[in-house]
């Protein structure tokens, strides 16, 4: 208790001459960055998943073609999950001598559990919001099936055997799927009226929906009690499987999100360490009085140790009630452009962000801190100092190591993981490897420099090393900076050309072949941007290399959802725009019995080049060997295929068209022409999904935005903390140039020119370790196309001149104010 009363009294004394200021401030700023992010990402990406659970209509959906067993609704109940009830199904309706085919959906009276209705009058332009489905006895309509039907709001529509009254227009439900039971127009029904129509008959095709929601804790019980009584047509449905249009936005804000947190952590990490290692320096002489008063080395670090931990403890726990009150902040600012129901703050989010700061404060601590158990007594009469023992760089591999936990943990990418820390480690050597280097050949130009840049660039060269250390931190706090906004610029722009003004918001299907020119003669009469048309072939994969596909299946994979149904094969002669290969070669000729198939499927039943995969197309069997494996963009609108063959080997099968196309809301109306014209043709419309897409794509880019400022203020804490690292030393070599004649203007034209090389040269290297970064990250994780960035070429050494020379003149201007006798006197 004694020795730790004496750490606690250093420790008071420090804090009030302002020795632990800097170091108190870069973690202070470190802890509440990290807690803030944490806290905030974490709120973002559940409130984004809640939100999105909204084109599922719940949390937990059961997607089924037949009713399922009781037991399963009595275990919901049991676990107080809401539960409601849908059914779909095509029916032919007759009115006023006209026919349409239209998709009935009959929904329970807790429909939608997730989400709202738009419904209106059909006269007026704005929607009404509504919380549950039609009443019984009545029925919701799409708006063309009045003009088609010759139907107003009031008259009866009659469904199978049952007359309903036409209440409402619909215009949106939340979970309207793309697949062949939601083609427009669509009709819902409350389900008690469902048995009244006598549509549903035994063999009728039918997809059941069962929604569920309510506790996280009590739906993954529900989901884990459900999953093993599935049977292979029954499937549970989440965001990232089910919607991957979505799934892939989702995720690749959430790795964003991620690498944010790096940032701040990487540039708080730098900014700890150099300002303990000035910690540690003016420790010095304090530690040898110690050492000459009977204290041990291990009693030294212990001393300090103990400072440490509990300065840690103190600015980690005042970090996390500014991180708490900043992500509060954050979404208040962004209230406009979130939903209404965010999802709470996560307590263990804040204790991350306690274990978050300790681990940083301690990985790069530690090492300066070592050096001051190696003190010397000797040094109360001898200013000599101990090189740093070997077991430093062992604490510096476990500060990697730590760091490479918290990119982990952030990230949940041990890819992403591993090639940051490896490419950041190639590069850091590198980057030392250069500088020493520049030094080197700087030391030869020395004669031929006036006088100002003379002492200027002799600042630099006089502590090589320290300057090395400087210029490395400058390097990665720019490097991080520029990886934030570079990743989050292209990312934007990435999604942005994904979805452009005009991206497809209608499908088509089911277009014969000696249809096909007229249905495109006609699009293109009426100025209707589409996708190519695609011939479509429905079969299944059972084999690969002769054993069964099923055999390589895991539970809840994408090869679960593309082998337990029929898939649409098609045929090209030259690869997608929109697919990139990733192994083998898309033929350039007509050679049957070839196939392409998409990445993520081919890893997940592992599919590799040269296999030979069975197809069954009716009762017919054929066989194509891989030759090609590409990646695909599924969130572009446009139609993408697992399967792409080589010409001539679907030839003998029988083949139907499909494309997408761009249709404003003033052109509604072609449709009913087209369905009336081409009544075999199956049209989606995807528009009101592609409009909530973009919708949450644009509220994650604001909270992006807002992120990078945690970044920069990191970033500065860095500048200063270097500054003020080697800020003894400048104010003693400023006395004795003073003493010797030197004027202000003098030193403070040297200190600007010094550190204005410091930031070019770290601008410099910065711009080469930010491609060689961001070219491992878009080829090996992100899978975005990677293109040079000569801007940062320019912007990063003049950001870095203009900022560490701003920071050092700032910094050191009391070099010049402060009388030579009275420092040469201490």
């Amino acid at each position: 208790m004694k020795r730790f009363n004496l750490a606690l009294k250093l420790l008071w004394r420090d804090s009030r001459s302002g020795e632990l200021t800097l170091l108190l401030m870069a973690l202070l700023i470190a802890v509440s960055s990290s807690t803030a992010i944490s806290l905030f990402a974490d709120r973002l990406q559940r409130t984004m998943n809640l939100q999105a659970a909204e084109f599922l209509a719940g949390d937990l959906v059961v997607a089924t073609p037949a009713t399922i067993d009781d037991l399963w609704l009595e275990k919901a109940a049991e676990l107080r999950l809401a539960q409601s009830q849908t059914s779909e199904f095509a029916s032919v309706l007759l009115e006023n001598g006209e026919m349409l085919l239209a998709a009935v959906k009959s929904v329970s009276s807790g429909y939608p559990l997730r989400g709202q209705l738009k419904t209106n009058d059909a006269d007026s332009e704005h929607d009404t919001l509504v919380k549950q489905g039609p009443e019984s006895g009545t029925v919701w309509v799409d708006k063309r099936v009045l003009p088609a039907l010759k139907l107003k709001i009031g008259d009866a529509l009659t469904i199978g055997e049952k007359a309903l009254t036409i209440s409402r227009v619909l215009s949106y439900e939340p979970d309207k799927r793309g697949d062949i039971y939601s083609f427009s127009p669509r009709v819902m029904i409350n389900q008690t009226d469902l048995v009244a129509t006598g549509v549903i008959q035994p063999g009728s095709r039918v997809r059941y929906a069962y929604q569920f929601s309510g506790d996280e804790q009590a739906l993954a019980t529900f989901k884990d009690w459900l999953k093993p009584q599935l049977n292979p047509s029954q499937k549970i449905l989440d965001i990232h499987e089910d919607r991957p249009e979505l799934g892939s936005a989702l995720e690749r804000a959430e790795r964003y999100l991620g690498l944010s947190s790096i940032v701040v952590i990487l540039i708080a990490g730098v900014a700890i360490a150099m300002a303990t290692r000035r910690y540690t320096e003016r420790h010095f002489n304090a530690t040898a009085l110690l050492r000459c008063l009977g204290c041990k080395q291990a009693e030294i670090l212990w001393l300090y140790g103990c400072q440490f931990l509990v300065l840690g403890l103190l600015a980690s726990g005042v970090g996390c009630g500014v991180g708490w009150l900043a992500q509060f902040g954050l979404f208040e600012l962004l209230k406009s452009l979130l939903p209404q129901q965010l999802a709470n703050p996560s307590w263990l989010a804040v204790f991350f962000g306690l274990i978050t700061g300790l681990a940083i404060l301690l990985g790069f601590a530690l090492p300066p801190l070592l050096r001051l158990q190696n003190v010397s007594p000797l040094r109360v009469l001898r200013r000599e100092l101990e090189p740093l023992p070997t077991s430093g760089w062992l604490i510096y591999g476990l500060a990697l190591a730590i760091i490479g936990t918290l990119i982990w943990r952030y990230t949940e990418d041990p890819k992403m993981t591993g090639t940051i820390l490896g490419v950041g480690m190639l590069a850091l050597l590198g980057l030392g490897a250069a500088i020493y280097g520049l030094l080197l050949l700087a030391r030869k130009l020395l004669p031929r420099m006036g006088l100002n840049w003379r002492f200027g660039l002799q600042g630099l060269l006089r502590n090589s090393q320290a300057s090395i250390s400087q210029i490395l931190a400058f390097s990665i706090t720019l490097t991080a900076m520029a990886l934030s906004f570079t990743v989050r610029s292209d990312l934007i722009d990435n999604w942005q050309q994904q979805l452009p003004e005009q991206a497809p918001n209608h499908f088509a299907l089911n277009i014969l072949p000696e249809r096909q020119q007229a249905f495109q003669d006609q699009l293109q009469q009426a100025q209707i941007p589409s996708s190519p048309f695609y011939p479509v072939v429905r079969g299944r994969l059972v084999t690969i290399n002769d054993e069964a596909v099923q055999g390589r299946v895991s539970k809840d994979t994408q090869g679960e959802g593309a082998t337990q149904r029929e898939l649409s094969l098609t045929w090209a002669a030259q690869l997608p725009d929109d697919n990139k290969t990733t192994a083998g070669g898309f033929w350039q000729a007509e050679q049957p019995g070839l196939v392409s198939v998409e990445q993520k499927l081919a890893e997940s039943l592992n599919i590799k080049m040269g296999d030979q995969l069975t197809f069954t197309v009716g009762s017919a069997q054929f066989s194509a060997k891989v030759a090609h494996i590409r990646s695909v963009q599924w969130d572009t609108m446009r139609p993408n295929f697992y399967m792409i063959f080589s010409p001539g080997t679907l030839d003998n099968f029988p083949t139907t068209y499909m494309t997408s196309f761009y249709l404003v809301d003033t052109q509604k109306n072609l449709l009913n022409t087209l369905l009336k014209k081409y009544p075999a043709i199956t049209i989606l419309e995807v528009d009101q999904i592609l409009k909530q897409f973009k919708m949450i794509l644009t509220q994650l880019t604001k909270a992006i935005n807002l992120l990078l400022y945690f970044a920069l203020a990191a970033g500065f804490t860095v500048l200063f903390a270097a500054v003020y690292a080697t800020l003894d030393q400048r104010i003693y070599e400023g006395a004795l140039m003073r003493t010797l004649g030197a004027r202000r203007g003098f030193l403070r034209a040297t200190h600007v020119i010094e550190f204005g090389l410091l930031g070019t040269l770290s601008g410099v290297l910065a711009a080469l370790a930010s491609e060689a970064i961001l070219y491992a990250l878009y080829t090996r994780v992100m899978h975005i196309d990677y293109r040079p960035n000569f801007q940062l070429w320019a912007a990063l050494p003049a950001i870095g001149a203009i900022c560490v020379g701003l920071a050092g003149y700032w910094g050191v201007r009391q070099v010049v104010r402060q009388p030579p006798l009275q420092v040469l006197r201490r």
